[in-house]
């Protein structure tokens, strides 16, 4: 039941919007039914792809830039209680600024196309994984850091051997969280300054009221980012499934 719990409810929702849309009579130019977007989405499915490809690509890039440079400065925080305190600070305010308003000193800088889409994506989604690795190894348990100190373990060692295995747990439920951020910022930056992508597509369909078209690459948006959040998900139980074990004897 838990497996199926989710198609279920999207099941019910599309039915339920695809009655409201037919009981009220709304044209498509402002709120298409579930059919309709079906319906651009096989008639599209062309250009549809190579957009989705576009967006899919560039935002692989900037994630994969996410994921080193959120690493490193995790690692770099969580090892150390001064660094903890002096950058933490500095990352909550820098991630507090709206992404939207650095999209158009982005166009400045690298101009129109694919840098902005980049550099989007990883600004919105480093945050996350750098304060779980942050987090994980700032949380060790002191008694266990004494007990391997006591056994010759230096400081490194108890970082790498003990507080990066603990860390991955809380690695990857970054991932889920920061790859969905990561499409979220390389769309909104497509549609402020993208000659391609799904978020060209949609700016352009938008701006010509044809919303079912619109409605589409949302649909391809969502299902490009829950199919990374699923694959994450899967590797995660294949590699920390140790973790979940344990937390279930709790």
């Amino acid at each position: 039941m838990e497996r199926w719990a989710p198609v279920l409810l999207l099941l019910a929702v599309l039915i339920l919007w695809q009655v409201i849309v037919l009981a009220f009579g709304i044209p498509d130019y402002l709120f298409p039914s579930p059919w309709q977007i079906a319906q651009q989405m096989v008639e599209f499915r062309g250009p549809l792809l190579v957009a989705s490809w576009a967006t899919f690509w560039v935002t692989m890039v900037g994630f994969a830039i996410a994921i080193v440079v959120g690493v490193l400065l995790g690692f770099l925080i969580g090892s150390s209680r001064v660094a903890y305190a002096a950058v933490y600070p500095l990352m909550v305010g820098f991630n507090a600024v709206p992404k939207a308003a650095i999209v158009p000193i982005l166009v400045v800088w690298f101009g129109i196309g694919l840098g902005p889409g980049i550099i989007t994506a990883f600004l919105i989604s480093f945050f996350p994984i750098m304060v779980n690795i942050a987090t994980g190894l700032a949380t060790l348990e002191p008694e266990l850091e004494d007990v391997l100190r006591v056994l010759g373990a230096r400081r490194w060692d108890v970082l790498l051997k003990v507080g990066l295995p603990r860390s991955m747990p809380y690695f990857y439920g970054s991932l889920k969280i920061a790859i969905t951020l990561a499409f979220v910022g390389t769309v909104l930056a497509e549609m402020t300054a993208g000659d391609s992508g799904i978020g060209n597509l949609i700016q352009t369909a938008g701006s010509q009221q044809r919303l079912p078209l619109a409605f589409a690459g949302l649909v391809v948006i969502s299902i490009m980012a829950m199919a990374m959040y699923e694959l994450f998900s899967a590797i995660e139980k294949r590699t920390t499934g140790w973790a979940h074990r344990g937390s279930q004897a709790q």
